[in-house]
């Protein structure tokens, strides 16, 4: 096999003011290798590969492109000189339809003095969706339409249709369900069958274990560690990652599903514009972990949306029970101390060109209010606390939120409605691209809220969370309840996916 190096950097460093992001890398990819890219939040994994991917320029250090020196100066020529990358966020724009994404900067390739050829775009865009598997995406649909999975499946069309030597996927298996991760896989062994590289950024390390050749570490910025071959196990991923060996389940270890038997919310026969969910009820009761899982389309994350009031119920009806107030939108919810953290956490969640204080007081005014005052000092303080109890990894609360990772943005999505004193959490996959340290940490903050006689609706594409976490699981399947399970140790995986199949 040829071992030709693809891509690789020296001594790379990127500074953001006075964070040191990356701290002189060192880093090689080489012909038909799948290079798993691990590390805590924050340690620079995303930042090296947008290097690589033209997002943005080193601070300082070499990279080079089969043994030539390396240094594009946008996406668009990375692209050109065959390196992709599948962005962990969204990364489409949501004004323009299918095929206009997937060739975006490069709509010269259908230009005729200079007119646009819109029939033989939406033809090639419609190609390339077929020969990723994702046919049934139209290319003059507009992306604002498409639901979160299939937004990213456009994505990678638009980083396959050059047919690159190398994809970079960060972190994109967590924002998809089992028809997109199958894609993502089936793209994978295509690029190694093929002597291409993969460099794939993942929490998910059983995910790496089953799909990788190859792990590199980062840790804080610094190049720690690889894994080859047989060593490449989940249990010498997790040390290299934190520099501890780490102890234990995630999960709660109890299996007492009991809880009060007052309820809090009743959701009665609501059904949703788009058709996913049809006369669905189900009630939530204090101190209950109320987990919903399904495949994609089952309806799960619309009825999330639903019973915060984001999206509009065209039958039925949310009543939060101890006020006897109908749930009418979203500012109803706030006022009732409901919080939602999206999946789709950077356009619904949070505000990225806002500050981390800023993001973290959005539904907490009202709190902080006396007489109608809010002092600067009383701002800072409950940021500052939300960042101390969240051990946010930043420099302080008035850096902006899309200078953080991902695991910190989801940290400052949930410091939010902690800030805001909220007694029901929606929570719409809630440890998606989130570190195994910090994904602990979570799941102890959920179990705390139970504990503490909150509640909490956890919609969840992972089974063993959803199996770890739960009360009671709610399996949904073609927008109506397919199962409703109790907390067991016996339950398990395979039982769950016959209720959804």
């Amino acid at each position: 096999m040829n071992r030709e190096v693809l891509i690789s950097c020296s001594r790379i460093c990127k500074n953001f003011g006075a964070t040191r992001a990356l701290i002189d890398v060192d880093f090689e990819l080489r012909r038909g290798e799948v290079c798993g890219l691990i590390g805590e939040n924050g340690s620079g994994k995303s930042t090296l590969t947008s290097i690589f991917a033209g997002v943005q320029p080193a601070t300082s250090g070499e990279m080079f492109r089969a043994g030539q020196p390396y240094a594009p100066h946008n996406m668009v020529e990375a692209q050109k000189a065959g390196v992709a990358m599948i962005v962990q966020e969204a990364g489409t724009l949501r004004e323009v339809d299918v095929a206009s994404n997937i060739f975006v900067g490069n709509y010269g390739m259908f230009s005729k003095h200079g007119i646009l050829n819109i029939r033989r775009m939406h033809a090639e865009a419609a190609k390339i969706l077929k020969e990723i598997g994702a046919e049934d995406i139209r290319p003059d649909t507009p992306v604002a339409s498409l639901n979160f999975e299939d937004r990213k499946i456009v994505e990678i069309a638009r980083a396959m249709y050059l047919n690159p030597e190398i994809l970079v996927i960060d972190e994109s298996t967590t924002a998809l369900a089992q028809k997109g991760r199958q894609l993502i896989y089936k793209l994978i062994d295509k690029l190694r069958a093929e002597n291409k590289g993969v460099i794939f950024i993942s929490h998910d390390l059983e995910e790496l274990e089953s799909v990788c050749n190859k792990i590199t570490c980062l840790r804080d910025g610094v190049m720690v560690g690889h894994l080859e071959g047989e060593d490449i196990r989940v249990a010498n991923m997790r040390p290299l990652m934190v520099g501890r060996e780490l102890q234990g389940s995630y999960y709660r270890a109890d299996y007492d599903g009991t809880c009060s038997e007052k309820v809090v919310l009743d959701v009665r026969h609501i059904t949703s514009e788009n058709g996913y969910v049809r006369n669905f009820s189900v009630q939530l009761h204090r101190g209950e972990i109320l987990g919903f899982g399904g495949l994609s389309e089952c309806g799960m994350h619309e009825v999330g949306r639903m019973i915060f009031g984001l999206d509009r119920t065209i039958t039925g009806e949310v009543e939060y029970i101890p006020a006897k107030k109908k749930i009418a939108g979203v500012q109803d919810a706030i006022s009732l101390k409901i919080g939602y953290v999206s999946k789709d956490r950077d356009n619904e969640s949070l505000i990225l060109n806002a500050s981390i204080q800023d993001n973290t007081l959005m539904a907490a005014y009202r709190k902080l209010s006396r007489f109608g005052v809010i002092t600067p000092a009383a701002e800072k303080s409950l940021s500052d606390r939300q960042i101390k109890a969240m051990r946010t990894k930043c420099v302080s609360g008035r850096q902006y939120v899309n200078q953080l990772s991902g695991g910190n943005k989801q940290k400052v999505a949930f410091s939010k409605w902690l800030a805001a004193d909220s007694e029901i959490y929606i929570l719409d996959c809630p440890t998606r691209g989130i570190d195994i340290g910090v994904k602990a940490a979570m799941y102890d903050l959920i179990y705390r809220f139970k504990q503490e006689g909150k509640s909490i609706i956890m919609i969840s594409e992972e089974l063993p969370e959803l199996i770890g976490m739960s009360d009671r699981m709610i399996i949904m399947k073609d927008g109506s309840i397919a199962a409703q399970v109790m907390r067991s140790e016996s339950v398990t995986d395979t039982q769950l996916i016959e209720y959804m199949v």
